[in-house]
C-alpha cells in the first residue's frame, strides 16, 4: 500500500538469511529535520545491493538506503552504520528498468533479477555520464510495485521530452555525426524512452524543407546533430515556422513569436559555438543528457532583414574578416575540413583588406544599478540616452561582430563576446578599426587566453538592441584588387558570417535583437565551470 512500510518478502537469491542466532540490525537512518514536501517515505524494502543487503527507503524527491549489517557484539555502531547512508536524488535519475536474465536471442520475459536505475553523474570539466544502480531483488511483486512507483516519480519531472524530431547533418566536419548519433546519442533515448523520429539531411535546405511541412506538435523538442550550420539552419526553420503559424508575414518580422518547441544541439562539427556556450564543452553525452533531463534555457535570438525582406534568424554574425574567411573556406569545399579552414584563414589574413561601410546602432538601456566592472565602462560604451537616440560610425573596418551570446569555443574559452548572456536582451556590437596585419594578429590571439581581447585602441565594443551595416561599394583601383580576393563584392554583394552560414547580401543589413525568442537544451553558461582549452589555428 503506498505510503505504508508494509511488510515485504525476504530478499531472495544472492541476499541470504543469517542464521538465528545471529541478530541483525538495520543501520538507522540519519536524522533528519521535519519532513519537507516530497520527503515522506512512499516505499521501503530490502533490496541486495553491491552484494550487500540494504534497508531501502524511496521519497518523490530522493532514493535511501543503508546496509543491513550483523549487531555489533558491543551495540555502539550506529554512528559507524549512519555514515554508510547513501542517497540518489530523484531529480538526477532518467531511467528505470526490470532487471532481467534471458537466453541468447530471448526478447520478452525472463528471470527477474531486480531493477536498474539510471543516473545523470556530474564529472570534471562540465562533462556528464550516466551510471547505473543495481537494486537486486527476486520478488516479482515487490519489483514491480517499486517499478511502477519509480516510473510515476520520473514522468512527474517537467520538460523531459518523450518524443523528439531528430536531423542528423552527415556531412557536417569528419562526415561523424551519423555515427555520433548512432552509437552514442540514439542509446540514451532509447534508454530514457524517448521515441525519436530520424530525418538524414542530403542537402543544404533540406531540414528547413521538413520543418515547414511536419506535425511539430507530436514532437516535444527537436534535436540537431551537425555543426554549427547545420543547427542554425534547424533554429531558423523552427522560428519561421512559428511566424507561418501564427500567420505572419515573413518578409517583415518585428515582433516575431517564440519557437513552439525547445531545440537540442548534438555537437558533430568544428567550431560548435553553441554546443560550447551551452554545455562548456564539446561532448555528445553531456549534450544528449541535457536533452534527456530536460534543462532547459531560454535564449536571445537575432533577426537579419534587408529593407524588403527577413534574412533569417540566428544568433551571431560577423562580416569582414569572420565572413571572407568564410566565404573562402567554402570555394574550397574539396579539402578536408580542417585543413581548409586553416588555409582559408591564412590565406584571408595574408590578403587582409578593411571594409567600408556605415554602422548605425541603438544603444541598449542599462540601469545605473546594473553596470558592472568598472574596467570595462570605458570600453563599453553604452548610452543612457533615449530609446530612439540612434548612433553612427562611418569608416573602414576589418571586422564587424554582431553577437546576442557569448560564442564559447576551443579558440575563445572565454568566449567571442564574454560581455553578453544567453538571455540578457541585448547583443555586443565589436568593431575592429583598420590597423595594421601585425596588429590585428596580437588581438586574434587574445581570444586564445584570459587577457581581454577587446583592450586595443583599434577595438571599439558596444551593447546594443539593434544595428544596421551599411557597406559602401568600393570604385577605383581598390575595387579591382578586391575583385580577385571576393568576386561576389564584385557584383555588389559583400559575404556574412551568420552562425558559420555564408550568406551574401548588397543591401543594408538590419539585426535585431528579440529576448528569450527560443528555448535549447543546455544550462547558463555561468554556471558552468571555466574550460580550459587552447586554439590551433593561430
Amino acid at each position: 500500500m503506498p505510503g505504508a512500510a508494509a511488510p515485504l518478502p525476504r530478499p531472495q537469491g544472492r541476499a541470504r538469511a543469517a542464521p538465528q542466532e545471529r541478530r541483525r540490525r538495520v543501520a538507522p537512518l540519519a536524522a533528519a529535520p521535519p519532513a519537507r514536501a516530497g520527503d515522506e517515505p512512499l516505499l521501503r524494502g530490502i533490496f541486495e545491493i553491491g552484494k550487500r543487503s540494504c534497508d531501502v527507503v524511496l521519497s518523490a524527491r530522493r532514493l535511501r538506503w543503508s546496509p543491513i549489517l550483523p549487531e555489533s557484539p558491543t551495540g555502539d555502531s550506529s554512528v559507524a552504520l549512519q555514515a554508510q547512508e547513501e542517497i540518489i536524488e530523484m531529480k538526477d535519475v532518467f531511467s528505470v528498468k526490470l532487471k532481467r536474465r534471458r537466453f541468447a536471442g530471448q526478447k520478452k520475459g525472463g528471470t527477474l533479477l531486480g531493477i536498474t536505475i539510471f543516473k545523470c553523474l556530474n564529472k570534471e570539466e562540465n562533462k556528464l555520464t550516466d551510471c547505473a544502480i543495481h537494486l537486486n531483488n527476486l520478488s516479482e511483486d515487490h519489483c514491480q510495485s517499486w517499478f511502477r512507483r519509480l516510473k510515476e516519480i520520473l514522468n512527474g519531472f517537467q520538460n523531459r521530452p518523450k518524443s523528439l524530431k531528430v536531423f542528423v547533418n552527415p556531412s557536417s566536419h569528419k562526415r561523424e555525426a551519423t555515427h555520433v548519433y548512432y552509437e552514442k546519442v540514439a542509446p540514451l533515448f532509447k534508454l530514457a524512452d524517448i521515441k525519436t523520429d530520424v530525418t538524414v539531411t542530403e542537402y543544404e535546405g533540406h531540414a528547413l524543407s521538413v520543418l515547414k511541412e511536419c506535425e511539430l506538435q507530436a514532437f516535444d523538442g527537436v534535436v540537431c546533430v551537425g555543426g554549427d550550420g547545420s543547427v542554425s539552419e534547424v533554429a531558423h526553420g523552427l522560428l519561421l515556422r512559428a511566424q507561418i503559424d501564427a500567420g505572419k508575414d515573413t518578409d517583415y518580422v518585428s515582433k516575431p513569436v517564440r519557437a513552439p518547441v525547445p531545440l537540442g544541439v548534438i555537437p558533430a562539427g568544428t567550431t560548435n559555438i553553441l554546443a560550447h556556450t551551452l554545455y562548456g564543452i564539446k561532448h555528445a553525452v553531456t549534450a544528449t543528457l541535457h536533452i534527456v533531463m530536460g534543462h532547459i534555457q531560454a535564449v536571445d535570438v537575432c533577426t537579419f532583414s534587408t529593407p524588403s525582406k527577413l534574412l533569417r534568424f540566428g544568433f551571431s554574425a560577423m562580416f569582414g574578416f569572420g565572413a571572407r574567411t568564410l566565404a573562402l573556406a567554402e570555394k574550397h569545399r574539396w579539402m578536408p575540413s580542417s585543413q581548409r579552414k586553416d588555409f582559408a584563414f591564412i590565406k584571408t589574413l595574408a590578403d587582409l583588406k578593411p571594409e567600408e561601410c556605415e554602422l548605425s546602432f541603438l544603444p541598449l538601456q542599462i540601469p545605473q544599478e546594473d553596470c558592472q566592472e568598472k574596467d570595462r565602462k570605458k570600453k563599453e560604451k553604452t548610452k543612457k540616452g533615449s530609446k530612439d537616440q540612434w548612433q553612427k560610425i562611418q569608416g573602414h573596418f576589418l571586422n564587424v561582430s554582431i553577437m546576442a551570446i557569448p560564442c564559447l569555443c576551443s579558440m575563445a574559452p572565454r568566449g567571442l563576446a564574454p560581455n553578453t548572456r544567453l538571455n540578457n536582451g541585448s547583443m555586443a556590437l565589436i568593431v575592429v578599426q583598420n590597423t595594421s596585419r601585425t596588429e590585428f594578429i596580437k588581438h586574434l590571439k587574445r581570444y586564445t587566453s584570459v587577457e581581454n581581447q577587446f583592450n586595443f585602441p583599434f577595438v571599439e565594443t558596444y551593447t546594443v538592441q539593434e544595428v544596421k551595416v551599411q557597406p559602401r561599394l568600393k570604385s577605383g583601383p581598390d575595387a579591382k584588387e578586391n575583385t580577385r580576393l571576393n568576386a561576389a563584392s564584385a557584383e555588389g554583394n559583400h559575404p556574412w558570417n551568420i552562425d558559420g552560414d555564408l550568406m551574401k547580401e548588397a543591401s543594408e543589413v538590419h539585426i535585431r535583437v528579440h529576448p528569450q525568442l527560443i528555448d535549447l537544451y543546455g544550462v547558463n553558461t555561468d554556471d558552468l565551470e571555466s574550460s580550459q582549452a587552447t586554439c590551433n589555428c593561430i
